[in-house]
C-alpha cells in the first residue's frame, strides 16, 4: 500500500467533509471578507459568483486564480466560464447563455407574468443529463419485463422515485419533465404488450388503453398528477 503524504483517499468517507471544510476557508469566508458585494453559491465544488458587467466577471475570475494558487488549488479550465444571463432586460448576444447547477439548466425562457403577457427570464429547468439519469434509472427497474406485476403494483414500486423527482425538478419550470413523464407512460405501455395477449403486437393499442386508465384513476401514478390532462397527448 502506497503512503499518503497529502491529500484525502479518493472515495473515502470522510474526503467529502475534509474538501467542504477547505473550500469554505479558501474560498467561502475569503470572498465574502474581501468582497462582499459579490454574492455566489457553492454545492461541494461547483461555485457561481453573481457579476454584473463582463468587465468584472474577467477580474473576480483572475482574483480566484489568484487565491485558489495560494491554497494550492486551480480552477477547472473546461468548466470554469462567464455566461450571460439573458433575458428581457438584458438583450446583449453573448455566445454562452447557459449553465448547468444541481441538476437545473439555466438559460432564457419564455415566461408569463400575472397579466397573462410573455417575457423572457433567466431560469432553471431540469437539465438533459438529469433527465436522462432518470430515465435510466427507471430502465434499471426493468418495469417492462415485470408481466408478473399489476397497475397497483407498478405505482408501489415507482411513485416515491417519481415523487421525488418532481417535488425537486419540479420546483422550477414544471413542463420541462413531461418528456420524462411521457417517457415512463411508453414504459408502461411496453409492460402492457407483455402482460395482457390482447395487446402484443399491438404497441397503440396498449398506448390508447394507458390513456384510458389515467383518465379513470389520474391518481394512481404521482407523474400522472403532474401532468394532469396534457399527459400523453
Amino acid at each position: 500500500m502506497e503512503e499518503r503524504g497529502k491529500g484525502t483517499p479518493q472515495g473515502g468517507v470522510i474526503s467529502p467533509l475534509l474538501a467542504n471544510l477547505f473550500l469554505h476557508y479558501a474560498f467561502d469566508a475569503w470572498i465574502t471578507e474581501e468582497y462582499p458585494h459579490i454574492p455566489f453559491e457553492r454545492y461541494a465544488d461547483d461555485i457561481i459568483c453573481h457579476c454584473k458587467s463582463q468587465r468584472q466577471a474577467k477580474w473576480l475570475h483572475a482574483r480566484i486564480e489568484e487565491r485558489f494558487a495560494r491554497c494550492k488549488l486551480a480552477l477547472n479550465r473546461e468548466k470554469t466560464t462567464t455566461v450571460y444571463c439573458k433575458d428581457d432586460d438584458r438583450r446583449g448576444d453573448y455566445p454562452n447563455q447557459k449553465f448547468d447547477f444541481l441538476g437545473f439548466t439555466f438559460r432564457p425562457r419564455r415566461a408569463k407574468d400575472r397579466k397573462g403577457k410573455y417575457f423572457v427570464s433567466f431560469l432553471p429547468a431540469v437539465s438533459n443529463k438529469a433527465a436522462k439519469a432518470m430515465r435510466q434509472a427507471m430502465r434499471k427497474l426493468g418495469l417492462h419485463r415485470r408481466s408478473h406485476s399489476d397497475l397497483e403494483d407498478l405505482a408501489r414500486l415507482i411513485n416515491p422515485v417519481t415523487r421525488g423527482w418532481i417535488n425537486y425538478y419540479g420546483s422550477y419550470y414544471r413542463s420541462a419533465l413531461y418528456p420524462v413523464c411521457e417517457h415512463l407512460d411508453l414504459t408502461l405501455a411496453r409492460w402492457a404488450t407483455r402482460k395482457f395477449k390482447r395487446f402484443r403486437g399491438r404497441f397503440g393499442k396498449a398506448v390508447k388503453w394507458l390513456r384510458g386508465i389515467r383518465q379513470e384513476q389520474p391518481g394512481l401514478f404521482s407523474h400522472w398528477r403532474l401532468m394532469g390532462a396534457s399527459a400523453g397527448r
